[in-house]
């Protein structure tokens, strides 16, 4: 859904806590209409942007534009905060009605009763609020509350939202029910969106765009597919769900193929190397598929290993197996290929994946 036109700029942004450097940005973008998503461990540094460009926190340097003007300059600062929104984790309400929550922003901003009405009673539709409109905000449900601090920020009609964990607290079925009315309104009003998350599914589900943070600083941008299959180095890649991480050696290039030694065992891949060079080879669980027979020439992949399960842990609808081929193998199979092979912990397997299956990275 994104365009273009560029809302809003950062550049060389700092953040400076306890003395300590927290944020270091040296360029980042938002665009009209575009949803960006924040990912990263806690204490990434999300947060910490999301409330810079919010000019909610202090920077040390750097400078933050809106519409290509700078936000601390004299009178655009005021009109910068009426034009964004920001939702966090635990919902900030008033101890006032629903109804009242959601209007105040308008208030603040001297709207006229009856268009306060009309905007207040839209949001609320859009959120599925409507029957609570005279509830106290004390008697709400986590994700009632968050609701309710949605709608008060969409009722403003912000150009810009900024959102940080706005899933975090709530239930799965609350989630995703909650997930799945944000995706519409941002979709239907237009809305440009910057989402603080730690919750990969999160970002795949709403962005355009991922920025990667760790330790202050982006590490890797670009589209959800770009990041998920082309990661930047290998905390990137662990991050989003590339569990094996394998290091190795190339020993031979043949017919555009590298071969590798990964524990005395020969692996081919898709990549480009030179011979002697250390290597980081990564792949997702899902791209290692696990039989108990030999698929010998059954399938296409070119890198079949024999392996012990050494342990199995559910994870939802799939169950992650653990293996041991040598060197650590991690695979994704459903409980249904699982009750049907009749695997169990100790159970003599076969593993494969493809050669286009892995990324590669320089070893340092």
């Amino acid at each position: 859904m994104n365009c273009s036109e560029t809302l809003l700029t950062a550049r060389n942004l700092v953040v400076a806590r306890g003395g300590a450097q927290v944020l270091s940005v040296p360029e980042f973008d938002l665009n009209r209409q575009e949803t960006v998503a924040l990912i990263g461990p806690n204490g990434a540094g999300k947060s910490s942007l999301l409330l810079a460009l919010a000019t909610l926190l202090p920077t040390a340097s750097g400078e933050i534009r809106y519409h290509g003007e700078p936000v601390a300059a004299s009178g655009h600062a005021a009109d910068y905060r009426r034009r964004i929104a920001m939702v966090f984790q635990e919902p900030l309400l008033f101890d006032t009605t629903v109804f009242d929550n959601v209007a105040s922003g308008l208030k603040l901003r001297g709207i006229a009763s009856s268009e306060i009405r009309e905007r207040v009673n839209s949001c609320l539709e859009r959120f599925h609020i409507t029957h609570l409109a005279d509830r106290g905000a004390r008697r709400l449900s986590g994700g009632e509350a968050q609701r309710t601090s949605l709608a008060r920020a969409f009722a403003t009609r912000p150009e810009v939202i900024l959102l940080d964990e706005p899933f975090a607290a709530l239930d799965p079925p609350t989630r995703q029910a909650l997930m799945d009315d944000l995706e519409q309104v941002l979709r239907e009003s237009g809305t440009a969106a910057l989402i603080a998350t730690h919750d990969q599914s999160e970002a795949l589900r709403l962005a355009d765009r991922m920025v990667v943070m760790n330790n202050g600083a982006i590490i890797q941008a670009g589209t959800p597919a770009e990041v998920m299959t082309n990661p930047a180095n290998t905390f990137v890649a662990s991050f989003v769900g590339m569990e094996n991480l394998l290091t190795g050696t190339v020993t031979a290039i043949i017919d555009g193929l590298l071969v590798l030694d990964v524990a005395g065992q020969h692996l081919e891949i898709v990549a480009s190397g030179v011979v002697g060079e250390r290597v980081v080879l990564c792949t997702r669980p899902e791209n290692v598929v696990v039989t108990t027979g030999d698929p010998d020439n059954r399938t296409s992949a070119r890198n079949v290993f024999t392996g012990r399960v050494t342990r199995i842990v559910p994870f939802g609808p799939v169950n992650k197996l653990y293996l041991d081929c040598g060197f650590p193998l991690v695979a994704s199979v459903t409980g249904q290929s699982l009750a049907e092979l009749g695997i169990t912990n100790g159970s003599s397997v076969f593993a494969s994946f493809k050669a286009t299956a892995v990324h590669l990275f320089r070893k340092g």
